[in-house]
């Protein structure tokens, strides 16, 4: 009896950690969407990724001193750190001309494209309600994206592109998570893009105008740092099947933002496809549970 309260209570507390989680990435993406109205791309994702840098540097090596730098593979440190600059920067110019919550809609589809990814490339073997739920889930995606309608922006096709990187990238993460701590792999990945990211921000830059603008830079970098750390830390006290459905709160969160500080509200399509979309991952996640 008193295990199964353990068990529940680190349940509780792994559910707490990726909801702050999710609130942290719509709090990234919102502060994202307003820097770059008005400076350049690759400046605001250096600004992101070197206050990441700098604040979770100050807050952590008090604590873990030399464990920030202690890897098990420069290589596929090196390799996180390139994918996710590389993440942002699509989604960051993506979000210039998207709404929140289509871009956020549109990453939803990771589940289902990590599902394809690990069936194409790692030979996992899927079942037929599996593939069924790929299909659906990318059927959902076209109701966001339209291709062919009005509402279809080229933008759209960043947003995609970001998400099988993004895939790919949480396959990774699950690789080294086994060899490298949280903490060196959340400090050294924006560490590691702040420096890829640097030539093509500083050849470009524009100083930033203002206290207000700085706070949301700060604020983008704060949210980036504790929301991946979160994410690392949530996971020692649940799997990924009982986290997994509680990711998708992040649609009310960027839905909210969108409308609070843009005036924007999604529209018919972008709210049935995100539904289809979530009810495919979730389904995914259900049947994986269920399956282990």
């Amino acid at each position: 009896m008193l295990l199964a309260r353990a068990d529940a209570r680190q349940r509780r507390i792994g559910i707490a950690l990726v909801s702050l989680a999710t609130l942290c990435f719509a709090v990234i993406d919102t502060c994202a969407k307003w820097l770059v109205q008005t400076l350049p791309v690759a400046e605001v994702v250096w600004l992101r990724f070197a206050a990441h840098a700098v604040l979770m540097g100050a807050m952590l090596a008090p604590t873990h001193g030399a464990a920030l730098v202690r890897v098990a593979s420069w290589r596929l440190q090196g390799l996180r750190a390139l994918m996710m600059v590389t993440m942002t920067a699509l989604n960051f110019a993506a979000l210039r001309f998207l709404q929140l919550a289509e871009v956020s809609a549109i990453q939803f589809s990771v589940p289902i494209l990590i599902a394809v990814i690990s069936a194409v490339f790692m030979h996992e073997r899927l079942d037929a309600r599996r593939w069924l739920a790929i299909g659906v889930g990318f059927a959902g995606v076209l109701l966001i994206v339209r291709p062919g309608a009005q509402g279809f922006h080229p933008a759209i096709g960043l947003s995609l592109l970001n998400a099988v990187l993004y895939a790919s990238f949480n396959l990774l993460t699950r690789r080294m998570a086994a060899s490298e701590t949280p903490e060196s792999m959340m400090w050294l990945s924006a560490l590691g893009s702040a420096l890829a990211i640097a030539p093509f921000a500083l050849a470009q830059w524009q100083w930033p105008s203002g206290w207000l603008t700085w706070a949301v830079i700060a604020a983008c970098g704060l949210a980036g740092g504790l929301g991946h750390l979160f994410v690392a830390r949530a996971h020692r006290h649940a799997s990924a099947a009982v986290l997994g459905p509680f990711i998708y709160q992040q649609i009310l969160y960027m839905s909210f933002w969108g409308w609070l500080v843009f005036n924007q509200v999604p529209d018919a399509f972008v709210i049935a496809g995100a539904t289809v979309v979530v009810a495919s991952g979730l389904y995914l996640l259900w049947l994986e549970m269920k399956h282990r």
